[in-house]
């Protein structure tokens, strides 16, 4: 194996996350169902349903979830696709990942955690009607 990562393969991960970023759904479940790894993350182990779910797109994130990315994905600070999104209010990104079947109760600190941080009584709710 090569200490020097291949130019070609970086150039395409930074364009498959530029896609999460974005939201192209369509893009993205091109990519995976070609090969590009559903689970792949960035330096920062932020995976591609971490950076859609951040940035508010859950069309791709059900894209990715329904081509086997993980809904619990932890980054390397600990953090969730879930928690993320309760985080930032994005009602219709958790709702994909619930669909998919992420777990409030995972990561640090858990979406349900975040969710009673910020007083979201009516995900809380939602996280406990699973």
């Amino acid at each position: 194996m090569s200490e020097t990562p291949d130019p070609e393969v970086i150039e395409l991960a930074s364009k498959v996350f530029d896609l999460a970023r974005t939201g192209d759904a369509d893009a993205l479940a091109a990519y995976v169902d070609a090969g590009v790894p559903a689970n792949l993350t960035n330096d920062k182990g932020d995976s591609l349903v971490m950076l859609a779910a951040y940035h508010g797109h859950a069309a791709a994130v059900s894209a990715l979830l329904a081509r086997g990315a993980d809904a619990d994905r932890a980054n390397d600070r600990g953090q969730t696709p879930l928690a993320g999104a309760v985080f930032k209010g994005e009602d219709a990104v958790v709702r994909a990942l619930l669909a998919g079947g992420a777990n409030p109760e995972a990561g640090t600190p858990s979406a349900a955690d975040t969710a009673r941080m910020f007083g979201k009584a009516e995900l809380l709710e939602l996280f406990g009607s699973r």
